[in-house]
């Protein structure tokens, strides 16, 4: 027997209005007096404690579950796609004895990539207790030749009632006396725990930091995919126009900003394309002690660096790098640059500048500097403001489902605000879409607001622990974090 067709149109809750923000209105938990920005309008519930002068630490919990479960079915590998494939999809269920939903949505407009319409093909909808429904259709589905899975609607972006479960931490620069710190861990090359990283930094709280590159050799895990400085050391390299955490003793600010490292060899001179990670065709990438590991094995050519910029060695990729020393190496038209000036007994002058893009200013590179690279603005100048496309990020899953969310965010007075969306867990926590995040930073007071890296990488630490749930299970290794020493 066929089914019937339906068409629904769907509205996203991040095109809601926006709540109004009261940023200078507190109550008990340091928070604002207006209802919390999403879901059902209400006051969150909250707890709140010091965890030292200046620092405070508050969970929230607002809204309960009204999603359930709903069959999906795929075009490839996607779950979204145009109209007219959408029809196709539809009829291909119906003529399978189901009754399809085709659901209609608008990826909503950010900063740098405008709105889109997407349809999608829905079969069902149950309680969250009878997933297994669900899964018997997807498996009839399959049966039927037709790709499909079973989705918690609470992770759509859709309108939803929450739950949402939060930990943030609020740091008044009037009453703290310490300092912020990014941190890679004992090794850029490799992940670790920010539980690890801020137990070596004596930091008394730090969330994860920004994205990693997970597509490079296992080896090199922990390289960021953007800017990171420590204690005034480049050690990544930043994409050009991609918003970043700088933060200096007490102080933090958010911008764009861009890097570049050149060397002088022989008379001439060169761009160095990347810091601390693996080389590509034509490139010159610089290595530091903090590497930790044994260069890649990647080109032809290498010089060893001393302090004093002296070439001490040049050798084959693959090697360790001493303390003090700095490798440069060379793939393809790199090698043959070193190979024609960096010759052994040479001198070689590294120069490196970051620049603050709002500011039209360089960023000095001072020992209490460090930049957290993040992976999407969120808010600028206390207006709603993404930039998923020049992070790379701009796609139906980043910007419209919900997610895990790590957050940073600097009010008018200088405040530093540190947030953890937990999500991915159906009926407890729904995370957050980028309008959302967006939304909630607004809400806790935030002038400029970031997206640090999230999903199973989002992780809370104060005083030695892990304070949220991380979508994982446990606490992920990830490239870097943003530490607040005592």
């Amino acid at each position: 027997m066929r089914g019937r067709l339906t068409v629904a149109i769907t509205a996203l809750a991040s095109v809601l209005p926006v709540m109004p923000v009261f940023a200078d209105s507190q109550k008990t938990a340091g928070l604002p007096s207006s209802s919390f920005p999403l879901g059902v309008p209400g006051l969150a519930k909250t707890t709140s404690k010091m965890v030292i002068p200046g620092i405070e630490y508050i969970t929230l919990r607002h809204g309960t579950n009204k999603d359930g479960y709903t069959v999906s079915v795929l075009a490839g590998a996607n779950d979204a796609y145009t109209q007219r494939t959408a029809e196709k999809q539809a009829l291909a269920v119906q003529m399978a004895g189901f009754e399809p939903v085709v659901v209609k949505f608008t990826r909503p407009a950010i900063a740098d990539f405008p709105a889109q319409d997407y349809w999608m093909v829905r079969v069902g909808q149950w309680p969250l207790s009878a997933k297994k429904e669900a899964d018997k259709v997807v498996k009839e589905l399959k049966e039927a030749g037709i790709s499909a899975k079973a989705d918690y609607t609470g992770d759509d972006g859709f309108v939803t009632a929450g739950p949402w479960s939060m930990k943030i931490l609020m740091v008044d620069p009037r009453s703290f006396r310490g300092s912020f710190a990014a941190s890679l861990g004992k090794k850029t090359a490799v992940r670790e725990r920010v539980t690890d990283m801020a137990k070596g930094a004596g930091a008394v709280a730090g969330v994860n930091g920004g994205f990693f590159d997970i597509h490079t050799g296992a080896a090199y895990r922990g390289d960021p995919t953007g800017i990171s400085v420590v204690g005034g050391k480049l050690l990544s390299e930043a994409v050009e126009g991609r918003t970043a955490v700088v933060l200096k003793g007490r102080t933090a600010r958010i911008t764009e900003l861009k890097s570049s490292v050149n060397v002088a060899a022989g008379g001439a001179m060169a761009p160095v394309a990347g810091v601390n990670r693996v080389g590509r065709d034509g490139e010159l990438v610089l290595y530091t002690e903090e590497f930790g590991a044994s260069t890649p094995k990647v080109g032809a050519t290498e010089v060893v660096i001393d302090p004093d910029g002296v070439v001490t060695a040049v050798r084959s990729p693959g090697a360790k790098i001493m303390k003090g020393m700095r490798v440069l190496q060379g793939v393809g038209a790199g090698a043959d640059w070193l190979a024609a000036y960096a010759q052994e007994g040479g001198k070689v002058q590294l120069k490196t500048t970051v620049t603050d893009l709002r500011r039209k200013r360089t960023v000095p590179l001072t020992p209490d500097t460090h930049i957290v690279g993040g992976g999407v603005g969120l808010v600028k100048n206390g207006k709603t403001w993404i930039t998923a496309a020049t992070d790379g990020m701009a796609n139906i899953n980043m910007i419209v489902r919900r997610h895990p969310r790590t957050l940073a965010g600097v009010t008018r007075n200088g405040k530093l605000i540190l947030a953890v969306v937990d999500g991915r867990a159906p009926g407890q926590t729904v995370g957050a879409s980028f309008h959302e995040a967006a939304r909630v930073m607004q809400w806790l007071g935030a002038r400029d607001a970031i997206n640090l890296d999230g999903g199973g990488s989002s992780a809370m630490v104060v005083k030695g622990k892990v304070v949220n749930k991380p979508s994982d299970g446990a606490e992920r290794a990830v490239g870097d974090a943003l530490l607040i020493r005592p």
